[in-house]
């Protein structure tokens, strides 16, 4: 597997809206959203996403992600009730994010039972290929994908589904202006873009 393009891998981009980094070990997960991209590229029909009852009151902030009131959350399922599907998704694939390691440390967390083969991370490669700006969001604009992404999956920034979708879309594009990206193996793909899976750096299960 690891001589193989870097497209063999089975890559599943994700994202999850959490209530803040501020509460530490009581922070809880709003949403969560997963596009598998066999062949590098989202595959819609696939696609998984999901608000999540924090189980609490949740105070608004500037950061809380659009839409996502405690009205709204008070009828969605608990994390519980969506963890079999999250880990059936995400379990032994290679996890593509915008600054991922954020969304892991929480996912993490919360479902200790997911094991990746490994974390991708996008900004990561951003920053081996361009300066200025990384956030998700500016590199859409910059490679014209905005409008693509929501054409795919609907929604808007910072949503779950959306900025899964915009980090699975922005891989193949951010690979394309690597020198030598497009013939990447995985195994190179990991070197160039990958993120530790635990505070030691080591991943917790076989790459390969």
């Amino acid at each position: 597997m690891h001589n193989q393009p870097w497209t063999a891998a089975r890559l599943v981009a994700f994202d999850l809206e959490g209530t803040g980094s501020q509460d530490r070990e009581d922070e809880a997960i709003l949403e969560v959203g997963a596009v598998p991209l066999p062949g590098g590229r989202p595959d819609v029909q696939g696609a998984y996403d999901s608000i999540v009852n924090p189980g609490r009151h949740i105070p608004r902030r500037p950061w809380s992600p659009p839409g996502l009131t405690n009205d709204v959350l008070a009828s969605a399922p608990s994390l519980e009730h969506i963890t079999p599907e999250l880990t059936a998704l995400l379990d032994g694939a290679y996890i593509v994010g915008h600054n991922v390691h954020v969304d892991w440390r929480l996912l993490s967390l919360r479902c200790p039972g997911i094991r990746p083969a490994a974390l991708i991370d996008t900004l990561k490669l951003a920053r081996r290929v361009h300066e200025g700006k990384r956030s998700l969001t500016a590199l859409l604009d910059r490679y014209q994908l905005t409008d693509e992404v929501t054409k795919l999956v609907g929604g808007q920034p910072h949503r779950a589904l959306w900025d899964a979708a915009g980090a699975g879309l922005l891989l193949g594009k951010l690979l394309g202006d690597l020198p030598g990206g497009g013939a990447l193996t995985v195994a190179g793909l990991r070197d160039v873009a990958g993120s530790p899976l635990g505070d030691d750096g080591e991943h917790p299960v076989p790459l390969f």
